[in-house]
């Protein structure tokens, strides 16, 4: 069956937008053929399902992931871009969830919604035991327990009360929310603190972890299990051990969802016994240290030594199969490069896709490709005493520029989910106002409107706005991504919104077209000052 063309009665719509300011214009017609091969050849749907149902999930180092990396080469090779290559760093070892399964057998029996943490060991072979409660916050509590908990699973917390929903999980951007959106932050409320080191002579929290971690190993128990956030049997996992080769072991640590974590200490307060049935197989992959981004082009006319960007990051955490978070941004970034090769639109300047790995783990991938390309910035090892004098030095060290820092355009990102984009952060940047608002105004029929001088993190722009070049984030519409897929087991292709994916890649190509173009590159913030050493709060 032919389908309609979605651009049906586009073209005389396109040629009436009032574009501003007068010295900065979109190009509607390659507009039209951005928006004309987004819509009605698009194949950002079919680019998810194999990074989801087929590649995913894609930890970072896990075997998954370097099939996924593969196929992504593959891909950018038949679509014919160039320098297709991935580039490496240090990581540490990879980890695999080879098999798992979890029951409740006595007092009855039950199948259980559970998911192991990423890097812990595996049980030895089929366990079946019985399970205790302990409540540990201190070294003070390791007495009352030791010597009682070989063999067993221990229940970590206590149960969390289950309410109803009576709110929608799922939203869309209203006119007010993206008017507050762009509205600045009240200069009269109070900036957020972070948190402090603890009460003197208190170990911290992490430091503690590593501590209960030891006794448990030390005591021999067969699995830690904790509830899970979230409820109706989605559940958030992410890691649970280290990435170190060299590593002090942790015992296995399993997430379970809350209605039957619950259920099991019910039946304990009424000192009725609980056995449960666990098998856990993990394979630590430690023959190769590195992970990798994957990079590919498309080489630019006149200035073609200069570079934009387009990239998210390709690794997951691995309980669902990491499709909004962030399969999504990844098939975008790739759709994007499709659409741009597949019009034949010549950009001046050089477009290169980054697929990065690690973000998950501290946005690893994109900060090693910005170090070895364009400002090296120190950065602290992850368990280095963030209140000592050397990660303080650390942190303010200015970075170091590299020649192709000044030949750098922009960067583009997405990794918000499936919900279509509302509008653009401009990361404190007011000088690209009125650029982006020239480029977004074709856009208006499709809902891009919002600009906001605010900053959003956690994601891979970070990595270059760090060192003073123009990266930037889309305001997307959350629809379910904090609610129920953002780190869980029910992140997969069916909770993707089609259309939202189809917008999303069309109006991140001619954003990356429109940089591309322009006889100037996007201007840039000042690089960015040293932070005075926060204090923390007690």
């Amino acid at each position: 069956m032919r389908r309609k063309p979605i651009l049906s009665g586009l073209v005389l719509g396109l040629f009436v937008v009032s574009l501003a300011p007068a010295d900065e214009r979109a190009d509607l017609s390659a507009i039209w053929k951005i928006k004309d091969e987004g819509l009605n050849r698009t194949q950002v749907m079919e680019i998810l399902s194999y990074l989801t149902d087929v590649h995913g999930p894609r930890l970072t180092g896990s075997s998954q992931m370097r099939k996924a990396q593969e196929w992504a080469q593959t891909k950018f090779k038949e679509w014919g871009l160039e320098n297709v290559h991935t580039e490496r760093y240090e990581f540490g070892r990879g980890w695999n969830l080879k098999r798992f399964s979890a029951h409740m057998v006595e007092p009855t029996y039950s199948p259980l919604i559970a998911y192991p943490k990423a890097w812990t060991p595996g049980t030895r072979g089929l366990v079946r035991a019985e399970v205790m409660r302990v409540d540990i916050d201190s070294e003070s509590d390791f007495d009352t327990y030791r010597g009682k908990l070989k063999g067993l699973f221990i229940l970590t917390q206590p149960p969390r009360e289950v309410e109803a929903q009576f709110n929608p999980q799922g939203r869309r951007y209203s006119d007010e929310d993206l008017r507050n959106v762009t509205m600045m932050p009240d200069p009269g409320q109070p900036a957020r603190q972070p948190r402090g080191p603890g009460r003197p002579g208190q170990p911290s929290n992490r430091q503690l972890q590593r501590k209960i971690n030891a006794f448990y190993v030390s005591e021999g128990v067969a699995a830690l299990v904790e509830p899970g956030r979230g409820d109706g049997g989605t559940i958030f996992v992410s890691s649970g051990g280290d990435r170190k080769k060299d590593a002090a072991p942790v015992p296995p640590q399993v997430v379970m969802a809350v209605e039957h974590y619950n259920r099991i200490c019910r039946i304990l307060d009424k000192k009725i016994k609980v056995q449960l049935e666990m098998e856990i197989q993990t394979e630590f992959l430690d023959q190769d240290p590195y992970d990798y981004n994957v990079l590919a082009e498309i080489s630019g006319t006149d200035k073609k030594e200069e570079l934009v960007m387009v990239g998210a990051h390709f690794d997951s955490w691995h309980s669902g199969t990491g499709a909004t978070d962030n399969a999504a941004g990844s098939a975008i970034a790739m759709e994007v490069m499709r659409i741009l090769k597949d019009t034949g639109l010549r950009p001046r300047r050089t477009i290169r896709i980054g697929l990065w790995s690690g973000e998950e783990q501290g946005l690893l991938g994109s900060r090693a490709y910005v170090n070895e390309h364009f400002a090296l910035r120190p950065t602290p090892p992850e368990d280095m005493d963030r209140d000592s004098e050397e990660y303080r030095k650390l942190t303010q060290t200015p970075p170091t520029l590299k020649p192709d820092h000044a030949k750098f355009a922009g960067y583009w990102n997405v990794d918000n989910g499936t919900g279509k984009i509302r509008g653009i952060y401009l990361q404190g940047n007011e000088e690209v106002r009125p650029i982006f608002e020239a480029w977004l105004a074709p856009f208006k029929d499709m809902g891009a409107t919002a600009l906001s001088v605010r900053n959003t993190g956690g994601t891979d722009h970070l990595s270059f706005d760090a060192v003073g070049l123009p990266g930037f984030q889309f305001i997307q519409d959350s629809v379910e991504y904090d609610t129920r897929t953002h780190h869980s087991n029910m992140d997969v292709y069916d909770r993707i919104q089609k259309g939202d994916m189809m917008q999303m890649a069309v109006i991140e190509a001619a954003m990356v077209y429109h940089t591309a173009m322009r006889d100037e590159k996007l201007p840039r913030k000042p690089l960015p000052k040293p932070q005075p050493q926060s204090t923390g709060t007690q």
